[in-house]
């Protein structure tokens, strides 16, 4: 009996907390502490990833918004307007008003890339539209062209004008992406059309460039000084990684160079381009005559939509 009895008596303790280790384990692998080391409970655990307050902004109003990147974009370019407004009405600066500007975009095999979505080409169209329209909005006196950079060679797309609409069809007709890309051969191309506008106007070049080298036919250094005594300014955005003859190009005619880490960066880089640019030191003003057509009362002339003479 007692032999007995004190086999059950030494068993029945053993198992209990054996029962309890288990309980405990489970215990641990459900619980989950938090950064300050408190233990969540199981409502927290199930948004502990989930942080939305980060995708709110707060408005003018003090209402919370969900955060809207164009509209941010947007508003930080207008304040940059603003902010340009205040230091020009602080300091007498003179802007240039008429510029010539060659877009030159490359569609070599490169731009075919999809680290932007769906493609840099794609992209660079979408801004290039973008830019042509807001371009002509901020310079009514200027005029742009398009330049192509596919198969080692370069193309005028597009000649001189006025008309953003004309410029951006011709753009979309033309996506296609083959080849190698040459830098010297678009520079040497846009130089021998620029070397033809009047003096009082700003010659510029705006490169979009995808490829990570250029394959060209001579020394692009050479090309490179023609064009700095020509009074070109080159600016170039890239959108895969900086290039050192791309940087030297910028430096030494005076322009402007990035890299596009993403679609925002690049949106806020046309935009600011699109400004007309400041006068430099050893820049010559020219004082223009303007004029505008008169209408004299009674006056008889042939009309253009039927060549009748018509009296007004």
């Amino acid at each position: 009996m007692y032999g007995i009895g004190g086999g059950g008596g030494f068993n029945a303790p053993s198992t209990a907390p054996g029962r309890r280790r288990n309980q405990d384990e489970d215990d641990e692998e459900e619980e989950e502490e938090s950064a300050e080391g408190r233990v969540l409970e199981a409502w927290e655990r199930a948004y502990a990833d989930d942080r939305s307050w980060e995708a709110l902004q707060e408005d003018e109003s003090g209402l919370l918004r969900p955060l809207d990147t164009k509209t941010l974009v947007h508003a930080q370019y207008r304040r940059r307007l603003l902010q340009r407004s205040a230091a020009a009405a602080a300091v007498r600066i003179q802007k240039g008003l008429i510029r010539y500007l060659y877009i030159v975009i490359d569609l070599s095999r490169a731009a075919s890339e999809t680290d932007y979505r769906p493609s840099r080409m794609a992209v660079v169209a979408k801004h290039a539209e973008a830019f042509i329209r807001e371009f002509f909005d901020q310079n009514p006196l200027s005029h742009v062209g398009l330049v192509t950079i596919k198969d080692g060679t370069s193309h005028r797309l597009t000649e001189m004008g006025g008309s953003p609409e004309s410029q951006i069809k011709a753009l979309m007709g033309k996506l296609e992406c083959s080849g190698d890309s040459s830098l010297q051969n678009a520079l040497e191309l846009v130089r021998g059309y620029l070397d033809h506008v009047p003096s009082y106007g700003h010659k510029e070049v705006l490169i979009l460039y995808s490829a990570l080298n250029t394959c060209d036919p001579g020394d692009i250094m050479e090309t490179i000084e023609k064009c700095k005594k020509s009074k070109i300014r080159c600016s170039v955005i890239g959108l895969a990684a900086e290039i050192f003859v791309c940087k030297h190009l910028c430096e030494e005619t005076g322009g402007s160079y990035t890299v596009a880490l993403d679609e925002v960066l690049q949106y806020t880089f046309d935009f600011t381009f699109s400004n007309s640019i400041l006068l430099r030191s050893n820049d010559i003003s020219f004082l223009l005559a303007v004029s505008f057509q008169r209408i004299v009362a009674g006056a008889c002339s042939p009309a253009s939509c039927h060549s009748r003479i018509c009296c007004s």
